[in-house]
C-alpha cells in the first residue's frame, strides 16, 4: 500500500503532483513495515506518461486525500486500487482502510 505525503507527515490531498510516499507492506492485515519512496518531478503522476513503467507499478493500493477521475482510471487500468480519505495521519488511514476491506 502506499499513502501519498508530500511533506512526510500527512496525507497529500492531491495524488496528481504528490512525489513522495509512504510504502506500506502489510501481511494478514497487519502493517509489518513502512518506508519513504522520493520520486523526482517527472515520476509524478502529473508529468508521467500513462504508457510508461512507474516505480508505484507494484503497489495494489495508493491512499490519499484526493484524485480526478483521469488518474482514478489510470490506477484501475494498472489494476492498483485507490482509496480517498479524509483522515491526515498516514498510520491512522491505513488502519481506517484495513478495517473497511
Amino acid at each position: 500500500v502506499a499513502v501519498a505525503s508530500q511533506n512526510r507527515k500527512s496525507v497529500t490531498t492531491h495524488l496528481g503532483r504528490c512525489r513522495k510516499f509512504w510504502i506500506y507492506t502489510i501481511e494478514d492485515k497487519k502493517v509489518l513495515n513502512r518506508e519513504l519512496l522520493e520520486l523526482p518531478k517527472e515520476l509524478s503522476f502529473h508529468e508521467s506518461s500513462p504508457h510508461d513503467t512507474h516505480p508505484l507499478d507494484d503497489v495494489a493500493l495508493i491512499i490519499c486525500g484526493g484524485m480526478g477521475e483521469n488518474l482514478k482510471n489510470r490506477l484501475a487500468r494498472k489494476s492498483i486500487g485507490s482509496f480517498v480519505t479524509e483522515e491526515s495521519d498516514p498510520d491512522k488511514a491505513v488502519v481506517e482502510y484495513l478495517k473497511q476491506n
